[in-house]
């Protein structure tokens, strides 16, 4: 796209905020549209010569996240980049096959789940292994300036850049191509990441670890006789297919929305912030105003699956589950991971079980969506070129999804297990959790192992119930959807568990009846060697 540049220079100058230029591009993308066709042949080529480079990008093999590659992928277009867009869940070899057939300049890869970290270092070394000279430019929520610098950087000889937001891109994008500006730029870059990898060093070697056993004499602790157990209102699995979308909306967190926009504050206070609020609030109108129409026109569908079962801990870390209270049919068996840095007196080494009594107990589960159905309007929005509603959709479909892992956890907690039937919050006491129990996640950080999920998938019997399926790097399709384990003990709570010994990660191997690789592979970033 060209003849956009104006749009992009502005964002860039932080005078027009993020929606402001995906609204713009939108107009310009169906403006061209319309003139293509009247263009004389040679003026269009004069134009496509004015590309200031072309550059391709992909949501790396397994992953399914796009939002802010597609944005990213705009403001790009804006600054007249051509733009390879090859989609989600992109092989190695088809991103560098295509990186050579098209002549890009740049590669730029995304991701959001963990695995995907990985994969951008094996393309790294592909890319390095092949023969690649072309700059790598790295982007996505679970990527770090500090990632770049330790696990992809080392392993491809030529330019890696981290780049955390949209606006950065154009800047980093320029500098890469320029051949003026790109040695200053590649000289800081290099600079700062030894920096950081030096960093990386000195702290991991004051960091200080005890043994498993140490760490697990120092468990989280409960007096189990004086904690109240309530029995659930059934046991097994429940299924909701076209559970009322207006229902939902009531709960949405407005403040992620915001900062997928790339507009920090938080809701509602943002709307009063003297530079974004009055651009935050056409944003915000825009949302409402779509958010309608998605209720009202039934654009997508809610389904979702819930599981009570009795449960309780083994082997200190890991939680049985079973298929009524005789506990004489196991069903499935959860493994934890637990905390193993030095804490100072008085701190536990927490891991999840140890919210699980190791007699008896119930544990819960759930899997939902909100994304069924997204796919034919995103489609509709991409043939209009309108790639402003097609990000506000899919960036909708995540709240809602969010927004009914709230809803559920509430009727969880007040209505199928009801261990606070009588609990009254506000708006803001729900959004900042201040209810008892919690809904982890695999993958996140209290059990950063994504493999969890494969467990949790044959519980529930996840996919035949509600159509949400795994991707083989365990991301969840569609997109918009949340799924993980409901604890009611009264002081459960979310932690990280941070970095762990190579002696945890062969237990949990062997617990869990996996090769050692395999697990270094899932917990790479919880690794302290």
């Amino acid at each position: 796209m060209t003849g956009m540049n104006v749009v992009g220079d502005l964002f860039g100058a932080g005078k027009m905020f993020l929606p402001q230029v995906v609204k713009s591009a939108r107009v310009m993308k169906k403006a061209v549209a319309y003139l293509e066709p009247y263009l004389q042949a040679e003026k269009l080529a004069s134009d496509l010569s004015k590309n200031a480079g072309k550059i391709l990008l992909a949501t790396v093999k397994g992953d399914v996240h796009d939002i802010g590659k597609n944005i990213v992928g705009v403001v790009l277009a804006c600054n007249n980049y051509e733009i390879i867009d090859l989609g989600v869940m992109v092989p190695c070899e088809k991103i560098l096959a295509r990186a050579r057939e098209e002549k890009v300049d740049i590669i730029g890869l995304s991701g959001l789940i963990t695995p995907s970290l990985d994969e951008m270092v094996h393309v790294a070394k592909e890319m390095e292994r092949e023969g690649f000279t072309l700059p790598l430019m790295i982007g996505g929520a679970t990527t770090s300036k500090v990632h770049t610098a330790v696990k992809i950087a080392p392993h491809y000889s030529h330019a890696v850049v981290h780049v955390n937001d949209a606006s950065r891109s154009v800047p980093v994008a320029g500098s890469l191509i320029s051949d003026e500006l790109r040695p200053e730029l590649l000289k800081n870059v290099r600079a700062e990441y030894e920096r950081l990898r030096e960093q990386n060093k000195h702290a991991q070697s004051q960091t200080k670890y005890i043994s498993l056993n140490e760490a697990r004499r120092n468990k989280f602790k409960t007096d189990w006789e004086k904690t109240e157990m309530v029995k659930p209102s059934f046991l097994g699995n429940k299924i909701f297919d076209g559970y009322p979308l207006e229902e939902i909306a009531e709960y949405i967190d407005w403040t992620p929305f915001f900062h997928s926009w790339e507009m920090k504050g938080s809701y509602p206070k943002i709307f009063d912030d003297p530079v974004r609020g009055f651009e935050a609030k056409k944003l915000f109108d825009d949302a409402q105003h779509m958010l309608k129409k998605i209720i009202a026109e039934k654009w997508l569908t809610a389904k979702a699956v819930i599981g009570i079962y009795p449960a309780k801990t083994i082997h200190d870390d890991d939680v049985e589950v079973f298929q009524d209270e005789s506990k004489r049919k196991s069903m499935a068996v959860f493994h934890t991971i637990r905390q193993q840095t030095q804490k100072p007196p008085g701190q536990p080494n927490m891991a999840l079980s140890d919210f699980i009594s190791p007699v008896s107990d119930y544990i819960g589960a759930f899997a939902l969506s909100t994304g069924f159905g997204i796919e034919k309007k995103i489609e509709e929005f991409e043939k209009q070129h309108d790639d402003y509603s097609a990000i506000m959709l899919k960036a909708l479909a995540d709240r809602l999804a969010e927004a009914f892992a709230e809803r559920m956890h509430q009727r969880v907690r007040t209505e199928f297990w009801g261990y606070t039937k009588d609990e009254k919050f506000s708006y803001d006491e729900l959004i900042g959790e201040s209810y008892r129990g919690i809904r982890p996640a695999p993958g996140y950080p209290a059990q950063p192992d994504h493999t969890e999920k494969i467990t949790l998938w044959k519980l529930l019997n996840a996919e035949k119930n509600t159509g949400i399926t795994l991707t083989e790097s365990l991301a969840m399709y569609p997109t918009a959807a949340v799924s993980g384990l409901y604890f009611s003990h009264p002081a459960s709570q979310y932690f990280g568990i941070g970095k762990i010994t190579k002696e945890q990660v062969e237990d949990y191997a062997r617990r869990k009846n996996m090769k050692v690789e395999d697990i270094e592979k899932w917990l790479g970033p919880n690794l302290n060697y």
